[in-house]
């Protein structure tokens, strides 16, 4: 018998990952992931319900928000989502590689799409709920998350393909404080004549 290694779950994530972006994922079976994770089929089956769930695992992510939106200090609403998402980075930094490899098959995959924008979704619900908690109306509650999550998805986009290896809580910053001129007079708005956001120009 071959020796037992620990992680399965870990690895047959890498695999499937791996596999998708080589094979694609309709053609990628669970046979071959389990193959390459060297583990059964059945030991797949006991993590993941199918090859999609590898990639729309429990979110996490909500959970996080959840909590840094409870604990966070009385501001603006766009203020205290910029604070959740930022103490939530990390759950996608520490797992970068996985998180872009993850991204690419989504992208190829329109029908993948679909659900990516049902999480993002379940995102917004979960920042709307936790600012009604915190004593907002439901309309201010519900147009700050939108836009929260709007400008998460520019930041996590432009963080996935910066070569220069600034942190998603930065781009995160930078993508809410430029939300935040959306209303200002124009010159204030307008992003600088290298396209960096407003204010990012200013970044050691």
């Amino acid at each position: 018998m071959s020796r037992w290694k620990p992680d399965a779950r870990g690895r047959l994530e890498k695999a499937a990952m791996e596999l998708y972006n080589d094979k694609g994922f309709e053609a990628t079976t669970v046979a071959e992931i389990a193959a390459r994770a060297e583990v059964t089929e059945r030991t797949f089956y006991r993590h993941f319900v199918d090859k999609r769930e590898v990639l729309f695992q429990p979110n996490a992510l909500a959970d996080v928000l959840a909590r840094a939106m409870a604990t966070a200090a009385p501001l603006a609403p766009l203020e205290m989502i910029t604070h959740a998402l930022t103490e939530a980075a990390p759950v996608l930094e520490e797992r970068a590689e996985l998180v872009r490899q993850r991204q690419a098959v989504i992208a190829a995959n329109p029908e993948l799409q679909e659900r990516e924008l049902a999480k993002l979704a379940s995102l917004v619900s979960t920042l709307a709920h936790a600012l009604r908690e915190r004593g907002l109306d439901s309309t201010t509650a519900a147009l700050a998350a939108e836009i929260g999550i709007a400008a998460f998805k520019v930041a996590f986009d432009r963080w996935i393909n910066d070569h220069d290896q600034h942190t998603l809580a930065q781009h995160i910053r930078e993508t809410l404080d430029a939300a935040k001129h959306l209303t200002a007079p124009a010159e204030h708005a307008a992003a600088t004549d290298d396209g960096s956001l407003p204010g990012q120009e200013n970044a050691a």
